[in-house]
């Protein structure tokens, strides 16, 4: 299965935005900031890479004490947003709920 790497248009951006809570947009990433203890975050961090290495797309982390910050943008498609980062985002989401991040 061949992903599509084409950057969406900001309208595209925004619609995709108003159906994800928490996610906002700074330039050409998408981030989100969970509230979770330092130790629940290194576990949300090692079961979200596991899922990247699987999709082979992967989000900046920075993690802290009592957060992890999520930031995506496709660096294969010149840092631009495209469909891949917000398929990313959503499975982000269902991992951190697992975790109980919020």
């Amino acid at each position: 299965m061949a992903e599509d790497l084409s950057p969406l248009t900001d309208p595209e951006i925004d619609e995709r935005l108003r159906g994800m809570p928490g996610w906002s947009r700074a330039g050409d990433e998408i981030t989100r900031t969970f509230s979770i203890r330092y130790h629940g975050g290194v576990a949300l961090i090692v079961h979200v890479a596991d899922v990247e290495r699987l999709i082979g797309h992967h989000a900046d982390i920075d993690l802290r004490w009592e957060s992890v910050r999520f930031g995506i943008t496709t660096h294969d498609a010149d840092h631009k947003l495209t469909e891949a980062d917000f398929d990313l985002a959503r499975r982000i989401d269902g991992i951190a709920a697992a975790h109980g991040a919020v």
